[in-house]
């Protein structure tokens, strides 16, 4: 059986030095990347740089099943939880990014929200139903996320 390894929040190199622990957030930015912990994210790198990167909210069950699925096909994905109160920036930011802006303002993006080879691949519901169809992971193998 094979051992997963355990997942640790997404921190950028400064604010790893300065925080051993705690939650992650992310505040209003200028559209470039929030704040995080008085440190500058760029999210669109982030989304970039990294196979699988799923955004939610700190402490999220939905989260933490679709982390453990990932984990559980080999997958190491990256997390990155923001706090309740600073969501709509990320989900501002996002929507931003991914062109999801409604008319009304309104935002399509749910938490948690799956990035898949630097694309919106979707939620929990289109991650089950991927994982459930046999079609998760050869996705995740062209995103060069497994290797098997």
């Amino acid at each position: 059986m094979q051992k997963a390894v355990p997942y640790r929040p997404q921190l950028p190199p400064a604010a790893a030095a300065s925080e051993s622990s705690g939650p992650h957030a992310l505040a209003a930015g200028d559209g470039h990347g929030g704040k995080f912990n008085g440190t500058k994210v760029n999210i669109q790198r982030m989304v970039m740089e990294n196979p699988v990167i799923v955004f939610g909210r700190y402490g999220c069950c939905m989260c933490h099943v679709v982390t453990r699925l990932l984990l559980g096909l080999g997958v190491n994905p990256t997390l990155y939880e923001v706090l309740e109160e600073d969501e709509a920036a990320l989900v501002g930011e996002l929507s931003r990014m991914v062109g999801h802006n409604d008319n009304n303002g309104s935002n399509n993006l749910q938490f948690p929200t799956v990035f898949v080879g630097g694309r919106l691949f979707g939620g929990l519901d289109k991650v089950m139903a991927t994982h459930i169809s046999g079609e998760l992971v050869p996705i995740l193998r062209e995103a060069g996320a497994l290797w098997l």
